[in-house]
């Protein structure tokens, strides 16, 4: 259990008596205590941001107001700690302020006194945190871009979407098509979030079996079905205090859609064959290659689930809208490769780098990263499904040499690529690669290329 963070001041005194006149003064100054009456198991409660400032006897049986600093300061060293002290205690209080005690005040003070130095010991502490955010955030931002490779417009909005979430309590729906990185930005909120100590579990519920997809998200009893010998807890209670991932939603019977709308609206779940209610801590991160609205329009989704989890969504880019990122991205997992099997790294020649900006990618992220593994083994880049291989063939083979031979090669490469994606004519491929049909028709002579090579008739007409 820890302490809600909408409390600000934690009271501690073995005194009832003055525990509750000094509780009564600050309560009426409009601050949230949480009294108790012993320092023991307090550090345990505290999150390492929590804002607030404890106030504390010194001399207390059990733990004393100086082991309680000890361990306080030892989980967060900027913690604000006030002190009580009798009058034969002040030289104690000295030397709890050397080992970083906020203030200390002697009894009798008055009730002015201990607000000031409260209110005091709350402005520092609300300029520490704010601080400590700005450091993290400004990390944040760094991982992030590490993490989301790109520096196309979509992945810039992406981060910052990410960035702006990630620090909310809100659940999030992920729209992206198969290997755009889903679980790589699931991952990212849970890290950047106030979860991030927590579990993060991920489950493909369009892996699972139909007979078996409840008992693995809810947990059963004992008992619940033939075969359920012993309790089993889901993942949904599995995950609670962090963030459950679940990826291909759109795959949900509609009857477990019912039961993860509620889970969703009450944050509760029963085990199959139970009758307690467990009450869930935990952030649902959904996601989706379909468009739920459509599947919703055709009875294949429920629309209520569908509106309470399209609050916050976010929608992965394709690799084919994000320009020049391939090339980014395909030098990095390309490196990151070479340096995992020890291997020197392979720089892309132009005719490789023209042939991964004409790819289309299919599979996008996770295409393009098995394609740089091949490439920093020294393979062939191959790339499956691509119309512009084909037509490229040898090629995309750079030769070494001088400029003008690579500037001629580079050039009949993107002629090549241009003819495999364009099967209609020759005007098409001249305003593709904005030159005159003319130079167009010189150019396919002199390297030699033509509409044979992409499998299409020439309309040759046009160029009169």
């Amino acid at each position: 259990m820890t302490i809600d963070n909408r409390i600000q001041v934690v009271l501690i005194d073995d005194d009832p008596h003055l525990r509750q006149a000094l509780g009564q003064t600050l309560d009426l100054a409009g601050l949230k205590i949480l009294p108790l009456a012993e320092a023991k198991g307090l550090a345990a409660q505290l999150e390492r941001d929590w804002p607030g400032v404890v106030v504390s006897d010194i001399r207390m049986p059990g733990m004393d107001g100086l082991e309680l600093l000890t361990e306080l300061h030892a989980q967060d060293p900027d913690l604000p700690v006030l002190l009580i002290t009798g009058h034969g205690d002040v030289p104690l209080a000295v030397q709890a302020m050397r080992a970083g005690a906020y203030d200390f005040l002697e009894k009798p003070f008055a009730s002015d006194a201990l607000l000031d130095s409260v209110r005091r010991a709350l402005a520092l502490r609300r300029l520490v945190l704010d601080n400590r955010s700005l450091r993290l955030a400004l990390s944040d931002r760094n991982e992030l871009s590490a993490r989301l490779v790109g520096q196309s417009p979509s992945m810039l909005r992406l981060r910052e979407q990410i960035g702006a979430l990630a620090a909310t309590k809100a659940d999030v729906l992920i729209l992206g098509e198969t290997g755009a990185g889903k679980e790589v930005v699931a991952r990212a909120l849970h890290d950047l979030s106030s979860r991030r100590n927590g579990p993060f579990v991920a489950i493909n519920a369009g892996a699972l079996a139909e007979s078996v997809v409840e008992s693995e998200l809810f947990g059963h009893e004992p008992g619940a079905f033939t075969g359920a010998q012993k309790r089993r807890i889901g993942k949904f209670e599995f995950a609670n205090g962090g963030t459950l991932f679940l990826d291909e939603i759109e795959s949900m019977s509609l009857d477990v859609q019912v039961k993860l709308l509620r889970l969703l609206q009450e944050r509760v779940v029963e085990r199959l064959g139970g009758n307690q209610l467990i009450p869930l801590d935990i952030r649902i991160i959904a996601a989706t290659k379909e468009d739920l609205r459509q599947a919703a329009d055709q009875g294949r989704f429920r629309a209520d689930l569908y509106y309470r989890l399209n609050v916050a969504p976010l929608r992965i880019p394709p690799l084919r809208e994000r320009g020049e990122d391939a090339l980014v991205l395909f030098q990095h997992f390309a490196d990151e490769a070479s340096a995992r099997h020890g291997l020197p790294p392979h720089e892309l020649q132009p005719g490789q780098r023209a042939l991964l900006l004409r790819h289309t990618w299919p599979g996008n992220v996770r295409e393009l990263q098995n394609a740089a593994e091949r490439f920093a083994l020294g393979l062939e880049l191959a790339l499956d499904n691509s119309e512009a291989q084909s037509a490229v063939g040898t090629s995309v083979e750079m030769v070494s040499g001088g400029l003008s031979e690579q500037v001629e090669n580079f050039e009949k490469t993107l002629i090549a690529a241009e003819l495999a994606r364009s099967h209609s004519s020759v005007r098409s491929v001249a305003e593709a690669l904005g030159i005159p049909r003319k130079t167009l028709h010189d150019k396919l002579r002199k390297h030699g290329l033509s509409f044979a090579d992409s499998g299409a008739a020439s309309h040759t007409d046009e160029l009169d």
